[in-house]
């Protein structure tokens, strides 16, 4: 399928650089086929069904941008992708500068030596840290590693370390957040629970390549990132059991309706999952776990915008999109929201 039936034009200032204040003030945009209502966050229990499941991502964002140097020279890096318990797949701006054995320095009794360059541009780091100590010296020294859309001096800002964390984050492994998850608060989970809405937690600990643009003309040659998942077998029993009740599982975000489409056979049988996952939905994917989704705007021609088209159908998508863009809803990681419900076969 060609890359560029994704594309669509998109105004660079509906594109949010903060978050709206409270959280659940956004606004919330549901498309059920060509159906379109503008709605706000607090409309959310009444859009969904009694005994719905909400199936949230409780990954935990970690500060996994760094500020260093290599000899007189400024680096600039973030964690893409764990391989162990001391190194890291990162990206590092003007990497091409950087040669195997080079040590960047973060802090005195913190640094990191280059061990490889991927043909894909991203550098392979062992840090002089591992694990708990690692993740310590993260805490201390780095930033929250927003998308390169968000424009922010460097460092951030202060609000950001809450700003980009859902309000239920519990474990650290992420080096982005899954955003859809931003716009819930204590408020809002209290309506829906009087709503009859039973809310689930699994783990998808986003990579640094949900930010990646899809360079190729052909989806079928694009190879999708890898991340790590957990259903726990408790979890993964309880959701199998819903969907043998007839009750809907609406994933919140793309990266937990990635994780539950994973874990769950063509029988509908959710599964325990402790693995990574690469799953890349395109049009055409046949859903097995999930019967609706709540997301953000995507960005153009990105795997997260083409999973969307997947699940509700591109016209739509296309439809809803122009009307989000004329109406002026905000776009991306800190923008407002969307219920989408699953095309009807």
């Amino acid at each position: 399928m060609k890359t560029e039936i994704f594309n669509f034009e998109l105004p660079q200032d509906l594109i949010a650089n903060y978050p709206v204040e409270p959280r659940d003030a956004a606004r919330l945009l549901h498309i059920d086929g060509m159906q379109l209502q503008d709605k706000t966050m607090l409309d959310l229990p009444s859009l969904l069904r009694p005994n719905d499941v909400l199936v949230f991502n409780d990954t935990k964002v970690i500060p996994a941008r760094l500020y260093g140097m290599r000899g007189q020279a400024a680096i600039e890096l973030t964690l893409f992708k764990q391989i162990n318990l001391s190194t890291w797949e990162t990206l590092i701006k003007n990497a091409r500068r950087l040669k195997i054995g080079d040590v960047i320095q973060f802090v005195p009794d913190f640094y990191a030596t280059v061990l490889n360059k991927t043909k894909s541009g991203s550098v392979v780091v062992q840090f002089n840290v591992a694990g708990a100590e690692l993740f310590a010296m993260l805490h201390t020294v780095g930033t929250m590693p927003l998308p390169p859309y968000i424009k922010r001096e460097r460092g951030g800002l202060e609000s950001d370390k809450s700003d980009y964390q859902t309000m239920y984050a519990k474990h650290e492994g992420a080096v982005a957040a899954p955003t859809a998850g931003l716009h819930f608060t204590s408020r809002l989970f209290e309506a829906l629970e009087k709503s009859g809405i039973q809310k689930e937690f699994v783990t998808l600990h986003v990579g640094g390549g949900t930010f990646l643009p899809v360079k190729v003309e052909d989806t079928d040659n694009h190879h999708m990132h890898a991340e790590y998942g957990i259903i726990t077998p408790e979890v993964a029993e309880r959701l199998t059991q819903y969907k043998q009740e007839g009750r809907r599982l609406v994933a919140v975000g793309t990266t937990s309706l990635r994780l539950l489409e994973s874990a769950t056979d063509d029988q509908g049988i959710v599964h325990p999952f402790t693995q990574e996952t690469s799953i890349f939905i395109t049009p055409g994917y046949h859903f097995k776990a999930i019967d609706a989704l709540f997301t953000n705007f995507h960005i153009p021609e990105s795997t997260l915008f083409m999973l969307v088209c997947a699940l509700a159908g591109i016209d739509v998508m296309k439809n809803a999109y122009k009307h989000a863009i004329e109406e002026r809803y905000r776009f991306f990681s800190y923008g407002d929201a969307c219920l989408i419900e699953k095309a009807k076969n």
